[in-house]
């Protein structure tokens, strides 16, 4: 799969990927104070941002947020794979949370708002990491020349 080099709007798909890793610390923040005290993999009513969550999805949210804070740090084409990466782990993450939704095997606690939430998440991760790759002049020109081509 050929991404762009050098997309013009790198700097805003940068900031964005920051705000969402800035909000997944914060929401797993306020889930881990506000789950205090439960099991880890608790299944009750916790609802954090109007989302159901328990101790171990806020923990998880917490580091999956300070990767993503960290790649974006970091940036150097970094940032792509990991957005790239946690983009598809989140996908398979909410899409479980949806099929075991009323199950007792729903062990992140999910409510339908947080697999929306999550599954967004990941397609802003996914559109992100696709767009952010930096390269050199000649590997952006064959981009450029290989799009004129399809």
């Amino acid at each position: 799969m050929h991404t762009p080099v050098n997309h013009p709007a790198r700097p805003i798909h940068r900031a964005i990927g920051g705000l969402t890793g800035l909000y997944l610390v914060v929401f797993g923040v306020l889930g881990i104070i506000t789950s205090a005290g439960n099991e880890i993999l608790a299944q009750d009513d916790t609802r954090v941002l109007g989302q159901g969550t328990n101790l171990g999805f806020s923990l998880l949210s917490v580091l999956i947020g300070l990767v993503v804070l960290v790649g974006t740090a970091l940036g150097r084409n970094i940032d792509v794979a990991i957005n790239q990466w946690l983009a598809y782990s989140l996908m398979v993450i909410g899409l479980g949370g949806l099929a075991f939704i009323r199950t007792d095997a729903n062990i992140f606690n999910f409510s339908v708002v947080t697999v929306m939430v999550v599954l967004s998440i990941s397609l802003v991760l996914l559109v992100i990491g696709m767009y952010g790759k930096v390269g050199t002049d000649e590997e952006a020109e064959a981009f450029q020349k290989a799009r004129l081509v399809l």
